[in-house]
């Protein structure tokens, strides 16, 4: 596996697979790197030529400064699990690499979906996302982009934006790996003591709790029901818990695909997950 950490480098190794007419794949990560991600990378060697992955921690998503700062950052055992999965190449720039002095100001306006759910309770956090994937993107020149649907309303705003530039890149977003116990796999889930893993075996119960009942009862009474199974765990606050418009994310008008999507804080870590149900 070859590691790159300068964009010259990057450069250089792109236009060789560009000449050879290679498909790159491409999976960008934060790092501390689990299953879910791992199963990004199976997916990219299924589905392209040469696999590249980015391990970048960017500071422009973070609303919250001790967010950023508690974020594991276990890099040599990450280069491990990647080499061990197939990885071809990671790319692992610093700050000074992605943010130069001279930087132009990112103001693409994400629009509505920044208005909800996690637009809604993380001011900011998509236009970092936004303006980190883009400045991977126009490095890597992948033509297949791979994203966790565990971050669902951040995969719509990546492809957004992709039709907004008019970007030659298909995106593919891949399953949700889950825990035995039903728990989505986050890198945040290593800061869950025993007891919170637990407790945040609640977010996947009401999930199912939600799928199992959707066609048979009212959605207001049923999402009434699903919040109701929070109010009793100590240390569990929800955030939102909603059933929106699968491919819009907007309301859901009873008719066509929906998904359930939630937020919630176990002790002082944040999480998030989401299902399909129908």
């Amino acid at each position: 596996m070859k590691v790159i950490k300068t964009s010259i480098q990057l450069k250089v190794l792109i236009e060789v697979l560009k000449v050879k007419n290679l498909k790159i794949g491409f999976v960008p990560t934060m790092g501390a790197l689990h299953l879910g991600h791992l199963s990004l990378i199976g997916f990219a060697k299924k589905e392209s030529d040469f696999t590249i992955a980015s391990i970048f921690v960017n500071p422009t998503q973070f609303n919250n400064s001790a967010d950023l700062d508690k974020y594991p950052r276990p890099l040599a055992n990450d280069l491990d699990l990647l080499e061990q999965a197939g990885c071809d190449a990671v790319f692992i720039p610093d700050v000074a690499e992605m943010y130069p002095k001279d930087d132009i100001k990112w103001s693409y306006q994400v629009g509505y979906l920044d208005t909800i759910l996690e637009g809604r309770f993380r001011a900011g956090h998509y236009l970092g996302v936004t303006q980190i994937v883009y400045k991977l993107f126009n490095l890597v020149k992948p033509d297949i982009a791979f994203f966790g649907q565990k971050d669902y309303q951040q995969y719509l705003v990546i492809k957004q934006m992709i039709k907004d530039f008019n970007l030659p890149i298909n995106i593919i977003a891949c399953p949700i790996i889950r825990e035995e116990s039903g728990l989505a796999l986050s890198s945040r889930n290593i800061r869950l003591s025993t007891t919170e893993l637990q407790k945040s075996l609640v977010i996947y119960q009401s999930l199912m709790f939600l799928k199992k009942n959707f066609t048979s009862d009212h959605l207001e009474e049923l999402i009434n029901k699903v919040q109701n199974l929070y109010k009793d765990i100590d240390g569990v606050a929800l955030e939102y818990i909603e059933v929106r418009e699968q491919e819009t994310l907007k309301d859901y008008q009873n008719s066509g695909k929906a998904i359930a999507l939630v937020a919630c804080k176990v002790g002082e870590t944040r999480l998030i997950d989401n299902m399909m149900l129908s």
